[in-house]
């Protein structure tokens, strides 16, 4: 099941405070990202946020779940946590300070 459109709408909205934020559809759900790093998915209108050692400590007891089958799992944000935007923000821009930025792509050669 593909997550609702004001789903990733409001989850933007609220991480607005974590950096430049935005989300580009992957595979039939979402991805998140935040000042250029993949940081979330949306999946099934539940945030999945990449784990990092300072994001599991700010979230204290926190579920994990793989996002997809066969994905790593991820800390799984509880919708209820979603209306505190400064705790949601926050976890963010922790998790994204300690996640590396995507290795630059090669051009592609152009054809003739």
């Amino acid at each position: 099941m593909a997550s609702d459109r004001k789903t990733v709408a409001f989850i933007v909205d609220q991480l607005a405070a974590a950096g430049e934020v935005s989300a580009k559809p992957m595979f039939g759900e979402y991805g998140v990202y935040c000042d250029g790093r993949m940081v979330a998915l949306i999946c099934d209108d539940q945030l999945f946020v990449k784990p990092t050692p300072g994001g599991r400590a700010f979230a204290g007891a926190i579920d994990e779940a793989p996002p997809y089958p066969g994905a790593k799992p991820c800390l799984l944000v509880d919708a209820d946590r979603w209306d505190d935007a400064e705790w949601l923000a926050e976890l963010v821009r922790i998790s994204t300070a300690e996640l590396p930025m995507p290795k630059p792509k090669k051009p592609k050669p152009n054809k003739v």
